[in-house]
């Protein structure tokens, strides 16, 4: 697959133009150097454990995908070229289920960058005709948590860990 062929624009509510596109394995860098601008609450919601710096073995998975059982995405500030978001989407063998994840820069949550990248992976979810999406989210995460509801995504208890709620959205 061409990554670069898959190349959008996207406006969030908030009026943000982003240009999202399939990561490649050459963004490492640019993804560590992300996360060091992501709060340490959201580092801790996004990989579930209290890390202040995230290296090489946590960031070579969401580089190195196959484009379709396995997706992630990166949203830049076309103002700027900055890397503000990435969004996986990470289906199992089936490609019945997929299980999502976003994070988004410190600066610009509240901007609809979450909600605008929520979309971009129901419709990867969509293309690859998947039967519905989860998010497993800690249940501090409240802003996650009311997003993806607001976004059609019910939620229930995760079994074997009362401290996550997996919230799934059907198509």
């Amino acid at each position: 697959m061409n990554v670069m062929a898959a190349q959008r624009t996207v406006l969030t509510r908030d009026a943000v133009q982003l240009t999202v596109r399939p990561v490649e394995p050459r963004d490492e860098a640019l993804l560590e150097d992300f996360f060091e601008n992501v709060c340490e609450s959201d580092r801790r919601f996004r990989f579930l454990s209290a890390q202040a710096h995230i290296g090489h073995d946590q960031i070579a998975p969401l580089v190195e995908v196959d484009h379709w059982q396995t997706e992630n995405f990166l949203a830049f500030d076309t103002g700027n070229g900055a890397l503000v978001a990435t969004a996986m989407l990470a289906c199992d063998a089936r490609m019945d289920v997929g299980e999502i994840a976003v994070s988004v820069r410190s600066d610009y949550r509240g901007r609809g960058v979450g909600w605008s990248m929520l979309d971009v992976l129901s419709r990867a979810a969509q293309e690859r005709g998947l039967k519905q999406v989860i998010a497993i989210e800690d249940r501090d995460n409240h802003a996650a948590i009311e997003l993806e509801r607001e976004k059609g995504f019910e939620p229930r208890p995760f079994a074997g860990d009362n401290s996550l709620v997996v919230l799934t959205r059907t198509f």
